[in-house]
């Protein structure tokens, strides 16, 4: 998923500082100086609402702030090694006393500071990003979970029945994104998809997309197999997902039979509760809705008062005489 920041770069470039320029060289291999590089700026992400209805947490924008260091900047999320462009030699967590969210709370987002070195491969990426060219970023993370703000479930489990975006007695539904495990990179992107900041989220296993290809590979494996204890975790918890779906399943379709066999009994007054009961555990839970649905439209033909009084097949004209 692609989140693109719209003014994502600081107008004033960063001043460097003897400490920023010790934090430089701890990635570079050649001691650089001020004059070899160029620094500026970044806002990664923050703890508003996005268009695509998900937000970070506070807590996990500060993990963020860890993440991030040393990460290194590309373009559109390329694994070129070529496309690589800057690297994040440090991060501060902003948070602005001035401004709130759409939610009311205090609006917080990530800072990163970056360096491009100055040499004749970056001169126009320089260029750009100082005339406002190249400012709409993109990063790419993983999280643990992706919670649902109107039930706090979380949503990659398969046990959330709401749809973000949407509205449940007046409260809108989006997705909250906990616990950060990993920054992969940012990314200079072409086209702005957030408000303030965008992001790229990437969850390893908790797709559903994504977790039946690991099913699949399981399946068709041959001899042992050797999962991470992340990935462990991950299949633990879509199969938690299945076992609480499948409790559920469990007491609709206990109380469709229940159901049926009262249908049979009504309708079928020669078939005995056993035989109707052995019919419902022998069918698809759909097949049995469908016979249940037939049975209470037949029932209905059959529906007479209880104290409706049995029509009389005397003549109506005996006893005559007793008439008036």
């Amino acid at each position: 998923m692609n989140k693109n920041y719209d003014s994502a770069f600081e107008k004033e470039l960063p001043e460097i500082t003897e400490e920023d320029l010790a934090l430089i060289n701890s990635f570079s291999q050649k001691k650089l100086t001020k004059d070899d590089v160029f620094v500026f700026s970044v806002i990664l992400c923050d703890n508003e609402i996005d268009r695509d209805f998900e937000r970070f947490t506070v807590e996990s924008i500060e993990k963020l702030a860890e993440l991030f260091v040393g990460k290194t900047a590309i373009k559109n999320h390329s694994m070129n090694s070529e496309d690589q462009s800057a690297r994040t030699f440090k991060t501060e967590v902003i948070r602005d006393e001035a401004k709130l969210n759409s939610l009311g709370e205090q609006y917080v987002y990530l800072k990163a500071y970056c360096y491009i070195p100055k040499i004749k491969k970056y001169e126009t990426l320089i260029e750009e990003i100082q005339t406002g060219i190249k400012k709409e970023v993109s990063i790419g993370c993983s999280v643990e979970k992706s919670v649902c703000s109107v039930c706090s479930k979380d949503v990659r489990l398969g046990v959330c029945t709401h749809k973000k975006g949407r509205k449940y007695n007046g409260q809108l539904c989006y997705y909250e994104l906990v616990s950060p495990t990993d920054a992969y990179e940012w990314s200079f992107v072409a086209v702005p998809a957030q408000r303030n900041a965008g992001v790229t989220k990437k969850f390893d296993l908790g797709e559903k997309r994504q977790m039946n290809d690991v099913l699949k590979a399981i399946n068709s494996a041959q001899g042992e197999i050797t999962v991470s204890a992340e990935e462990a975790r991950e299949i633990a918890s879509y199969i938690n997902g299945l076992t609480e779906k499948a409790k559920d399943a469990e007491i609709y379709r206990e109380s469709l039979e229940n159901d049926t066999v009262k249908c049979f009994a009504f309708t079928v007054e020669t078939l005995s509760n056993d035989i109707a009961k052995s019919i419902c555990e022998a069918i698809s839970t759909e097949d049995l809705r469908k016979l249940n649905a037939a049975l209470k439209e037949k029932k209905k033909c059959f529906v007479v008062p209880q104290l409706a009084k049995e029509k009389s097949e005397k003549n109506p004209n005996e006893n005559s005489q007793f008439r008036f």
